[in-house]
C-alpha cells in the first residue's frame, strides 16, 4: 500500500474538504506543510500576525457559508489564534484551525516554542484534537470539518506535531463521519410545532426574534416567508441583521442595548415572542426578569443546551431553524388564518406610532456626524456592500444606520465584541467574494489593533474600503463615562494617533480623508470608485453617543433617547 508524509496526507485530506483557501503565517514546527501546500492548489493568503488569519478565515466562512480554514505555527504562533478562536466560538462560525507542535518526543519538556494550545483552547473551541498517529490524520481532518460545520458550528483546532508531518503514514479517503456520542437533532418534534401553530392562532401581539442561527442554517427565506404569513413584526439580534429585509413594513429593526424604540418597547408588550436561531444574550435581554414580562415565549434552536439556559420559555423547540421553519410553514398552509390583519391591526398601529414617536434619528450641523457617514455609504452602496465592523460606536452606528435586506452582508464580532476584528474580517470576506465590494466601518481606536493586515490586502489585491469615524477617543467606553462616571474620560482619550493617510500610502493602499460634513460624499465616491485597498478617514463629532442606550441592568424597555 504507498505510503505519504504527513503533509501530504494533511494536504490531501483539506483538498477532499473542497478547501480552496488558506489563511496563515509559517514557521519553523510547519514548514514541511508549508513545502507541500506551495506545491498544491490550494491558495494560501500570508497574513502579517496569527489573529488576523483567525479572523479573515472566520469572515471568509461568514460570507461564503463554507468552513474558513487557517494555519500557523508552535508556540507564540498558536497562542495568537486564541483571541480569533474565541470570537468564532462565540458567534458559532464554522473554522478548522491547524497549529503545528513540537514533535511528539519533546512534547512536555518545555521545548523550544512548546504550548499546550489543545489545553488553552479547550474552552472556547467546539473540539480539538493533538493528533499522535499520522494513520489517523486523515480521520481527524474529516472529523474536525464535519463538528465545524454541523449541529451548532464552530471552531474545531487540529495540533500537529511536526515530525508527524514528516511520517510516512496510510492515505484513506475520509468516509462518511458517524460519532455516537455526537447526534444533533435536526428535525424538529412535530408535537411542540402544533403547540406553536395554536399559540399563533390566539396571539393578538405576536412578534419573532431572529439571531444569528438564521444565517447559519441558510433560514432566512422561510423566515420571511413565516413572518408574512402570521402578520408578525420581526426584531433580530445584531447577528440576526439581514435575515429579514429592512425595507419591509415588518422590520422593527435591532433588539437590545442599543436597539430601536420601537423593537424595544414591542418587545415589552407582546404577548407571543417566537424566538429563532437566538442565545438570549444579556446585551438583547437587558433585565432578565422584565423581558418580554406579558409574552409566552417559542424557542427554537439546534442547540438544546442554549434553550431555557437565560430565559424560561413556554414551548422549547430542538431543531434546525430552516427546517423548522419550513415545517412550521407547511403546516400554516393547512390552517384557516382568514382575518389575521384585521386582528394584527391594532398591533401594528401601535408599533408604527412608537416608531413615528421615537425614530432612529440626528441632526447634522458643522461637524460631521458619524451617522451621516454610515447613511451616505449606505445610499451610495445602495444597501449592496459586505460590511464587516469593528467594535464599539462604529459598530453599533453600522448597525442602526446601515439597512441590510440580505443575509451573510454583515459580519461582525457579537458574542466576544473583539476589537481589530473588522479589517482581517473584510480580508476574507473579500477573497470569498472577489466580485463584491467590502467594506469594514472602524472606529480610530479599534482600527489600529490590525493594521497591520492593511499590507495583506495590498499584497493581494483585495479592494476591500475601510471607513473610519474617527472621533479621537475610544468612543463606547467614552460615553459610559460621559453617562455613568461624571465624564471621568480615564484614559480613552486617542490623543496619539497616525496620520491614516500617511499610513494607509505606507502600506501601498490609497488613504482619502474629510473633515468637514460636505467632504463626506465627494470622498466615499471616490475610494468607492478605487480598484484597490482605500482607507478613508473621516473626522467626526467627538462626543457623539450612540442611541437609544440601555443602562447596564435595566429593562430593554427603559431606554437612554439622547
Amino acid at each position: 500500500m504507498k505510503t505519504f508524509t504527513g503533509a501530504e496526507i494533511l494536504i490531501k485530506s483539506l483538498i477532499q474538504e473542497g478547501v480552496d483557501t488558506i489563511f496563515g503565517y509559517p514557521g519553523g514546527a510547519v514548514i514541511d506543510i508549508y513545502d507541500h501546500l506551495a506545491k498544491s492548489d490550494i491558495r494560501h493568503i500570508l497574513v502579517r500576525h496569527e489573529q488576523g488569519a483567525v479572523h479573515a478565515a472566520d469572515g471568509y466562512a461568514r460570507a461564503s457559508g463554507k468552513v474558513g480554514v487557517c494555519l500557523a505555527t508552535s508556540g507564540p504562533g498558536a497562542t495568537n489564534t486564541v483571541t480569533g478562536i474565541a470570537t468564532a466560538f462565540s458567534d458559532s462560525i464554522p473554522i478548522v484551525v491547524l497549529t503545528g507542535q513540537v514533535p511528539r518526543t519533546l512534547i512536555g519538556n518545555d521545548a523550544f516554542q512548546e504550548v499546550d494550545i489543545v489545553g488553552i483552547t479547550r474552552p472556547c473551541t467546539k473540539h480539538n484534537y493533538l493528533v499522535t498517529d499520522v494513520n489517523e490524520l486523515g480521520r481527524v481532518i474529516r472529523e474536525a470539518f464535519y463538528l465545524a460545520r454541523s449541529g451548532r458550528p464552530g471552531p474545531v483546532l487540529v495540533d500537529l506535531p511536526k515530525d508527524l508531518m514528516s511520517s510516512k503514514g496510510v492515505f484513506q479517503p475520509g468516509k462518511e463521519v458517524n460519532l455516537k456520542s455526537y447526534q444533533p437533532t435536526y428535525k424538529p418534534h412535530l408535537k411542540q410545532l402544533s403547540k406553536v401553530i395554536s399559540l399563533v392562532k390566539k396571539a393578538k401581539m405576536p412578534m419573532i426574534l431572529g439571531g444569528g442561527g438564521v444565517v447559519l442554517s441558510k433560514a432566512s427565506d422561510e423566515l420571511r416567508k413565516f413572518a408574512r404569513r402570521i402578520m408578525a413584526p420581526v426584531t433580530t439580534t445584531l447577528m440576526g441583521l439581514g435575515t429579514f429585509p429592512a425595507s419591509d413594513d415588518l422590520w422593527l429593526g435591532m433588539i437590545g442595548m442599543h436597539g430601536t424604540y420601537r423593537a424595544n418597547m414591542s418587545t415589552g408588550a407582546c404577548d407571543l415572542l417566537i424566538a429563532v436561531g437566538v442565545r438570549f444574550d444579556d446585551r438583547v435581554t437587558g433585565k432578565i426578569d422584565a423581558f418580554a414580562p406579558q409574552a409566552r415565549i417559542v424557542h427554537i434552536d439546534i442547540d438544546p443546551t442554549s434553550i431555557r439556559k437565560n430565559i424560561p420559555v413556554t414551548i422549547p423547540v430542538v431543531g434546525d431553524c430552516k427546517l423548522t421553519l419550513q415545517i412550521l410553514n407547511d403546516l400554516l398552509e393547512k390552517e384557516n388564518m382568514n382575518g389575521i390583519r384585521e386582528v394584527r391591526e391594532p398591533w401594528l398601529r401601535q408599533i408604527e406610532e412608537w416608531k413615528s414617536t421615537n425614530p432612529l434619528a440626528y441632526e447634522q450641523k458643522e461637524v460631521t456626524k458619524p451617522q451621516f457617514v454610515i447613511e451616505s455609504l449606505y445610499k451610495l452602496t445602495k444597501g449592496q456592500a459586505i460590511v464587516t465592523t469593528e467594535v464599539g460606536q462604529n459598530q453599533m452606528w453600522a448597525a442602526q444606520y446601515y439597512h441590510l435586506d440580505a443575509p451573510n452582508s454583515f459580519i461582525t464580532s457579537g458574542g466576544l465584541g473583539c476589537m481589530g476584528f473588522g479589517l482581517p474580517a473584510a480580508i476574507g470576506a473579500q477573497v470569498a467574494n472577489p466580485e463584491k465590494l467590502v467594506v469594514d466601518i472602524a472606529g480610530d481606536g479599534s482600527i489600529q489593533m490590525n493594521i497591520q493586515e492593511l499590507a495583506t490586502a495590498v499584497q493581494y489585491k483585495l479592494p476591500v474600503k475601510v471607513v473610519i469615524l474617527n472621533n479621537q477617543y475610544l468612543g463606547m467606553v467614552r460615553q459610559w463615562q460621559e453617562l455613568f462616571y461624571e465624564k471621568c474620560y480615564a484614559c480613552t482619550p486617542m490623543d496619539h494617533a497616525p496620520d491614516f493617510v500617511k499610513l494607509a500610502e505606507a502600506y501601498g493602499a490609497t488613504g482619502l480623508r474629510a473633515t468637514r460634513p460636505e467632504e463626506v460624499e465627494p470622498v466615499l465616491r471616490k475610494g468607492l470608485e478605487m480598484n484597490g485597498p482605500v482607507l478613508m478617514d473621516f473626522h467626526v463629532e467627538k462626543e457623539e453617543g450612540v442611541y437609544p442606550m440601555v443602562p447596564a441592568g435595566a429593562p430593554i424597555t427603559e431606554m437612554l433617547l439622547v
